[in-house]
C-alpha cells in the first residue's frame, strides 16, 4: 500500500456519539423518546439532510429540515468543542505510516470547513496538510465510489496501491465500489453488525498496520 484514505467522523475522530448525542437533544425537544442507543443504532453517516428526515419520519416529528439542521449544527459544535477527541490509536497508527512512508489522506461527506475545523480541534490538522477532500470538491457523496476515487487520484495513486478506512455501511459500500481493499471500523458493540460484501471488518486501527506491510502484499 502506498496511500491510506480514512474517512474522518467516527473513523479518526471520535465522533459518532457526539454526533448522536446532538440528534438526541435536537429531536427530543420536539417531544419525542429517542435514546442514544436506538440513534447509534440507526446512524450511518450520510449527509445530513438524509439524516434527519429519515428520523423525522421514524419519529413522526414534523418539523422544518433547515431548523433541525441549524439546531443539530449548533448543538453540535458545543460538543465538538468540548469533547472531540481523535480515536483510540489513531495518533499512533499515523505515524507508525509516516515512519513506513506511507502517505495519508482523510475523505468527508461534509464540507471542507467542518473537515478542517474537526481535525483542527482534534488535535490531527497536521498529518493531513494538502489531503482534505470534501464530497462538495468531488460532488459526489457516499456511498457513491467518486469521492474515494477523487482521493485517490488527488494523491497521486491508482485505486489499487490505496487502502480506504471508513465506520459506516455507506462509507465502505463507496470504498469497495470504488475498488479499493476497504475496512470497516467496528469498533463497539454499537456498530453495525453487518459490513458490505468485499469489504474486511476491523475493531481497532492498529489492524490497518498488517495490511500495510510488504507481506500482506504479496
Amino acid at each position: 500500500m502506498k496511500c491510506v484514505i480514512f474517512d474522518c467522523e467516527g473513523t479518526l475522530v471520535d465522533s459518532e456519539k457526539l454526533c448522536c448525542q446532538a440528534l438526541v437533544s435536537v429531536f427530543n425537544s420536539f417531544g419525542a423518546q429517542l435514546s442514544m442507543e436506538d440513534t447509534l443504532k440507526h446512524f450511518n453517516g450520510g449527509k445530513l439532510t438524509d439524516i434527519l428526515l429519515e428520523t423525522s419520519e421514524r419519529l413522526g416529528v414534523k418539523a422544518d429540515i433547515d431548523q433541525l439542521a441549524m439546531m443539530y449544527r449548533e448543538k453540535s459544535k458545543v460538543l465538538f468543542q468540548d469533547q472531540l477527541n481523535p480515536s483510540k490509536n489513531a495518533i499512533m497508527v499515523l505515524d507508525k505510516l509516516k515512519e513506513m512512508d506511507i502517505e495519508v489522506c482523510v475523505v468527508s461527506n461534509g464540507p471542507l470547513s467542518k473537515l478542517e475545523y474537526k481535525l483542527e480541534i482534534s488535535g490531527l490538522a497536521g498529518y493531513f496538510k494538502d489531503a482534505m477532500f470534501s464530497a462538495f470538491e468531488a460532488n459526489s457523496w457516499k456511498p457513491d465510489p467518486d469521492l474515494i476515487q477523487y482521493a485517490a487520484m488527488g494523491m497521486g495513486f491508482q485505486g489499487k496501491d490505496c487502502l480506504f478506512v471508513d465506520d459506516t455501511l455507506q462509507g465502505v459500500r463507496a470504498g469497495v465500489a470504488a475498488n479499493i481493499t476497504t475496512l470497516h471500523y467496528r469498533p463497539n458493540h454499537l456498530s453495525p453488525k453487518s459490513t458490505a460484501e468485499g469489504a474486511i471488518s476491523i475493531h481497532d486501527l492498529s489492524e490497518i498496520l498488517q495490511f500495510c506491510t510488504a507481506e500482506s502484499v504479496n
